[in-house]
């Protein structure tokens, strides 16, 4: 890869966490993002950390991931 090609995936991975950053605020005002969905995000992070530092039996990453997913679909209604 290129410097210039790096740089620019940087600035490009910059412009879309800061537009997420915005979506979410925006989903919020609107009330369709409640609080509570920003926490369980945020818990949601913490255990796939656990599951990145290999803090996990590998046998249980599949079940940490259903979980994972199950929790998305509930708070995104689907």
């Amino acid at each position: 890869m290129t410097k210039g090609a790096y740089y620019r995936q940087v600035s490009q991975s910059r412009e879309k966490l800061s537009g997420l950053y915005y979506s979410f605020i925006v989903l919020g005002v609107l009330g369709i993002v409640l609080p509570d969905d920003i926490d369980v995000i945020s818990d949601l992070s913490e255990r796939m950390s656990v599951i990145k530092d290999g803090d996990v039996f590998p046998e249980k990453e599949q079940e940490i991931i259903s979980v994972i997913e199950r929790v998305v679909k509930q708070t995104t209604g689907m």
